[in-house]
């Protein structure tokens, strides 16, 4: 059948007037114009965005609300739990759709953001998958989020190309290449240069639906084996998410003429309701799913903002909650077990580290704590996982292959055991560890530096030799809260002083001074410092707590252009 895709280019050519973009009725864009961006912004994509904005925003808007309810629950002393009236999807046998051939081997995933040049290189990279990422390794600025579609349109295509001119360097793809998944943003996020009817758009939606508009016909071809588009989802908290999912998804596939059930997605569990929704989240994508993943830096930073009005859930230091906690290890065990029991993959997490060039020692150390992880995660049960610099896949490849050998994953052949010995109280359980003045200190320093960067349109930032997105900056600016509004001791260094705003403030200076000192003053003097130190100093000492970091400084990186659109 001829899918829309095919059909659009012949009567959209010729549309786009001297005065901006061509857009249908009810669509205003204040993103500035572009050719190369027109490319995207055709009439018949926009339509399509329209279409999914306009059949399910009201689903969205109560799933937000729903969203408010629950936080208020928890405010007022509720914890999550296994929703009794859903016990019956979890009881019941059921699978998932097969997975396709294209995607049974997952082993080794990279992440980055839809930057020209790391879609080239990841592609590149020896990894099996490339999660090319519109959330939290983008700053969703006009210019990032519009060239991101282009490159991804030139990736799926096969025709991308970077010419770095500093190192007079011409990047291709090589004739074989990792799977690509696209992440788009999350249900909360809004994209505040489309507007449709009058209302900023839902940012996912235009993410997905020009994604999917300009290449599901050429990735089919190309990289699916007449399957796909993959697609990763973040930040669900509830199975009725899934289920808005699963019907864009199959109003998607019906517009395109294309096989129901093509579409497949794995679902982020980096949200702590969602964990206990697991297998309901499964069954609505029952359809599309290829399984689910550890968002784990993410899942540190959910459990605090649930526990937020609860003080005897106080984090430890950050570098402290790791995979040895019980919460964290428990839920991962869920995780794999409830993924193997539906038949669909479940990934493991992030190493974060990146190469220490200048140190060999150093460097030695850090891929030695990247094996162990690795490890723990293979022999768990884990069929593959993330890595975010490609200096990482060999070391990861070759743990996860000599334990795996040539089978594709572990669906199958890896022992399932009963995903119902684990309980609420393990997934709950408080996490253990000291509290210490350089775990505020570094909280402060990489909150900033982080920040600093996503306002000046990055999204993915390498500190202290870990690659840092929006998540890692997330928990730095949770706990830092968390600590002042509960007045916690320091406890792990001897110090025993509490936080309090006055200590933060001095702690802020002093770092603001270090930050100074190590980016040069040059830079410190161009970057945006001086703004993100006062963003993040006030959502840190804030009476109540902003849902995301993103959300509430989105405002500062969107910039209107009011002659954006023209229609004929």
């Amino acid at each position: 059948m001829l899918g829309f895709g095919t059909f659009s280019h012949s009567i959209s050519a010729g549309r786009k007037t001297e005065m901006g973009y061509d857009v249908p009725e009810g669509v205003d864009i204040r993103g500035r114009y572009d050719p190369e961006f027109a490319r995207i912004l055709t009439r018949d994509a926009l339509q399509f965005v329209a279409d999914l904005q306009r059949e399910f925003r009201n689903h969205i808007k109560y799933a937000m609300e729903c969203r408010k309810e629950a936080k208020m629950r928890y405010n007022n002393g509720a914890m999550p739990g296994f929703d009794p009236a859903t016990k019956s999807v979890r009881d019941a046998e059921w699978v998932c759709a097969p997975v396709p051939p294209a995607v049974a081997d997952r082993r080794v995933e990279i992440t980055g953001p839809v930057e020209r040049k790391m879609i080239i290189n990841a592609l590149n990279s020896g990894a099996k998958v490339f999660m090319a990422d519109f959330e939290d390794a983008l700053s969703p600025s006009w210019e990032n989020l519009m060239r991101g579609q282009v490159n991804l349109k030139d990736a799926v295509n096969g025709t991308i190309s970077f010419h770095d001119q500093a190192r007079n360097r011409v990047y291709k793809l090589n004739e074989h290449t990792a799977k690509l998944f696209v992440r788009p943003r999350g249900w909360h996020l809004p994209e505040d240069h489309i507007l449709i009817d009058g209302e900023p758009a839902t940012g996912c939606l235009v993410d997905f639906g020009l994604y999917f508009f300009h290449n599901y016909a050429a990735f089919r071809q190309n990289q699916g084996e007449g399957c796909g588009p993959f697609l990763y989802l973040p930040k669900m908290e509830h199975s009725r998410e899934a289920r808005i999912w699963n019907n864009v998804f199959e109003k998607a596939e019906k517009m395109a003429g294309i096989q129901r059930g093509s579409i497949r997605a794995t679902v982020l569990i980096e949200t702590l309701p969602a964990v206990f929704q697991m297998d309901e989240i499964l069954y609505e994508l029952r359809d599309h799913s290829v399984g689910l993943n550890c968002g784990r830096w993410d899942y540190i930073f959910s459990y605090v903002k649930t526990f937020q009005a609860h003080p005897d859930r106080l984090l430890p230091d950050r570098v402290l909650v790791g995979m040895a906690q019980h919460f964290m290890e428990s839920y991962c065990d869920l995780l794999i077990r409830t993924c193997h029991r539906r038949s669909v993959h479940a990934m493991g997490g992030m190493a974060a580290q990146i190469p220490i060039r200048d140190d060999p020692a150093a460097n030695e150390a850090a891929l030695e704590l990247v094996r162990k992880d690795k490890l723990r995660e293979v022999k768990a049960g884990h069929d593959g996982t993330w890595a975010a610099h490609p200096g990482l896949i060999p070391t990861c490849m070759e743990v996860f292959t000599n334990y795996m050998g040539n089978a594709p994953n572990q669906i199958e052949t890896m022992k399932r055991g009963d995903a119902a010995v684990i309980t609420e109280e393990d997934l709950l359980q408080i996490p253990r560890g000291v509290r210490t003045m350089e775990g505020l200190r570094l909280n402060t320093r990489v909150g900033i530096q982080y920040l600093a960067a996503w306002l000046t349109g990055t999204g993915s930032v390498p500190l202290y030799n870990l690659m840092e997105d929006a998540a890692t900056a997330e928990i730095s600016r949770v706990q830092n809260w968390q600590w002042l509004k509960y007045g916690v001791e320091l406890d792990g260094d001897g110090i025993g002083v509490k936080v309090t705003v006055d200590l933060f403030g001095r702690v802020v200076e002093e770092e603001m001074a270090r930050i100074e000192r190590e980016v040069g003053k040059d830079k410190f003097k161009t970057g945006k410092y001086k703004e993100a130190c006062r963003i993040f100093t006030q959502q840190c000492t804030a009476p109540a707590l902003d849902d995301f970091l993103t959300l509430n400084a989105y405002s500062h990186i969107v910039m209107h252009h009011p002659d954006g659109s023209s229609r004929l």
